[in-house]
């Protein structure tokens, strides 16, 4: 044992146990693409049997080294090219890395591979554990033919070996699963086998390739991957901090083909959406209901200065004429102002009621209004309409004003788009220049109309374009105020009633 004490005896274990651990990278790596091809529940076993032979199979190549020495003695010769055993050997692993490499590069560059697929057919079990045998006794022998050059001591050789395969049994799996994680390091990997495969076939042919050489290219593009994986990282954790829904809204959003302002597409380029994809009302569609949980209630309701209402004080004769000039199917019956709400009533129950020489007032008694905070979300009011069977829902703030009202129909237009009325104009008119918008707009339609993005903010108070425009302005414009975001000029053209009633946009040529 006086030989444990020698301190070179130490450092040429530490050295020797280093090598094999880098020499047995590679075989690590080809080992984490060959067990892929296995059932999930043989891939342990398989990695775990294909090292174990490969360490029984270094020791019995030790326990023969006076039969390595030999396989550097040249065989035979061609021209001016001898080779020997060891030639023969490194020849034969390196076509077959090469060949394996090429297999499995043109497997996941075509897509062939798909580990998701229900009827994926795994490798026999018997061919894994084989090809992981054979590539084995390619890097066993580059190994033990190292230790050998290294080192005179077998007891030190062979508690190398021992060492560094109990290093790689335990770092197998952390590597498998990284690489199986990682698509493109499976496919840096490869490469750096392809890499090897021709040196092993140059080292055969008897050009040497310093090993240094092709470590350096192998670190200088694992140092490059590392930073790629980082920032693939960072982006992923950045994603993480956005919204499930926001982030599957915009997914879903830009497989339909959206366009952000800066992808817009030149005016005389037409549009290819008949036959590829989503055509724009379809688009329309489908943002509508994809961000309809995303809206308040004031973006789809019916504004308190637009609700047509009856008056219990009126007489019929004005009753009857105000239900024939309006083509509206219902009608809050209120005493002197909207917010004294005695009930709903459909018109046909209006007009036959008002035949029979009912009051209004008679008539709303046993038709309550639904009445719903402006607070709560759209999911909800979906909820409340369907209870309501088809009868219109009230909106009241926290102080019990009636801020609006929401009809089914409000709903359906918030999803489709407009429906409109026989003298209705619509919300936005297309014109050469532009648009011709009106001011109670609602921002998620007016998104969808002009095709941009960043009108809506969730933390702004406001919903209508008018809306918009007030906060940026800080008060009620004047006809002709001009203001400019991004790439669209917003010029008001009216101003009735203390309320900006025609905006026109146009977009800034750059």
């Amino acid at each position: 044992m006086e030989f444990l004490m020698d301190p070179s005896i130490w450092v040429g274990l530490l050295t020797l146990v280093i090598l094999e651990i880098v020499l047995g990278i590679d075989n690590l790596v080809f080992i984490a693409i060959l067990v892929k091809k296995l059932p999930p529940h043989q891939r342990d076993r398989a990695r775990i049997i294909g090292l174990s032979l490969a360490l029984l199979m270094r020791l019995g190549l030790l326990g023969v080294v006076s039969w390595l020495v030999t396989l550097t003695t040249p065989l035979f010769s061609v021209g001016a090219l001898s080779f020997s055993g060891r030639d023969l050997i490194l020849m034969a692993g390196g076509l077959f890395l090469l060949f394996k490499a090429t297999m499995e590069l043109h497997e996941r560059l075509e897509g062939k591979t798909h580990e998701a697929d229900a009827n994926v057919a795994y490798a026999g079990f018997g061919v894994v554990v084989a090809q992981i045998l054979v590539l084995d006794a390619v890097f066993s022998l580059d190994s033990i033919i190292t230790a050998v050059g290294m080192v005179d001591n077998l007891a030190v050789m062979m508690t190398a070996v021992i060492v560094a395969m109990v290093v790689m049994l335990a770092a197998s799996k952390s590597l498998t699963d990284f690489v199986n994680a990682h698509p493109t390091v499976v496919v840096l990997c490869l490469s750096f086998l392809l890499m090897i495969g021709f040196s092993l076939v140059a080292e055969g042919f008897g050009f040497h390739i310093p090993k240094g050489y092709l470590y350096a290219a192998i670190g200088f593009s694992i140092l490059i991957e590392s930073f790629n994986q980082l920032a693939r990282r960072n982006f992923i954790r950045q994603e993480a901090h956005i919204p499930l829904r926001e982030r599957t809204t915009a997914a879903i959003f830009k497989l339909m083909g959206a366009r952000n302002q800066q992808e817009a597409e030149p005016e005389n380029q037409p549009r290819q959406d008949e036959g590829h994809g989503f055509v724009e009302e379809e688009r329309h569609m489908i943002s509508g209901v994809l961000s309809l949980a995303e809206r308040s209630i004031r973006t789809i309701m019916t504004p308190r200065a637009d609700i047509v209402w009856l008056d219990v004080q009126d007489n019929a004769d004005e009753v009857m004429a105000q239900l024939l000039d309006v083509p509206h199917s219902l009608f809050p019956i209120c005493d002197g102002e909207l917010d004294n709400m005695l009930g709903v009533v459909r018109a046909k129950e209006l007009v036959a009621g008002l035949k029979e020489g009912k009051t209004l007032a008679e008539l709303a008694r046993h038709h309550d209004p639904v009445i719903v905070p402006e607070s709560i979300n759209v999911i909800r009011l979906m909820d409340v309409l369907r209870e309501a069977r088809g009868t219109m829902v009230l909106i009241t703030d926290e102080f019990g004003t009636i801020q609006g009202l929401v009809t089914p129909h409000d709903l359906l237009e918030a999803i489709v788009g407009e429906f409109l009325d026989e003298h209705e104009t619509p919300e936005v008119l297309p014109q050469d220049d532009g648009w011709l918008v009106k001011g109670s707009t609602d921002l998620h339609y007016l998104e969808q109309v002009l095709d941009r993005k960043g009108l809506v903010d969730p933390d702004d108070e406001y919903a209508t374009l008018a809306g918009m425009l007030l906060a940026w302005s800080g008060r009620l414009p004047e006809n002709g105020t001009v203001m400019e975001r991004d790439d669209l000029r917003f010029e008001v053209v009216e101003v009735a009633d203390f309320r900006i009633a025609q905006v026109k946009i146009t977009p800034i040529v750059a």
